[in-house]
C-alpha cells in the first residue's frame, strides 16, 4: 500500500510545516488510492495501476464518463473529438 502511494502520488515535499497539515496531505493521498482501487476494480478492462492513475490524471479537468472512457479509451475519445456540427451553426 506505502509503495504504491510513494509510487504513484509522490510525496515529495508538503504544503505545510506543522503535524496537521502532513496529516491531511498524507489522508488525502490515501483517499485518493482508495477511489483509484474502486474504479480499477469497476472496469471490466485490466489496467495496470500506474497507467490508470496517470489516464485518470490526464484527464482530470474533462467532462468524460470516467467507466466508459476507460473500458475503451480510443472508441470515447473519437466520440469526444469528432462531434456533430451545432445545429444553430447549420441553419443558415
Amino acid at each position: 500500500m506505502f509503495k504504491r502511494l510513494k509510487q504513484n502520488f509522490p510525496l515529495k515535499y508538503f504544503l505545510g510545516d506543522n503535524q496537521n497539515a502532513i496529516e491531511i496531505q498524507i489522508w488525502c493521498g490515501l483517499i485518493i488510492q482508495l477511489l483509484m482501487l474502486v474504479v480499477q476494480r469497476k472496469t471490466k478492462r485490466r489496467w495496470a495501476y500506474s497507467n490508470m492513475v496517470s489516464m485518470v490524471r490526464f484527464h482530470l479537468m474533462t467532462y468524460i464518463d470516467l467507466f466508459k472512457f476507460l473500458e475503451n479509451p480510443s472508441k470515447q475519445w473519437l466520440a469526444l473529438t469528432t462531434k456533430p456540427p451545432d445545429k444553430q451553426l447549420s441553419l443558415f
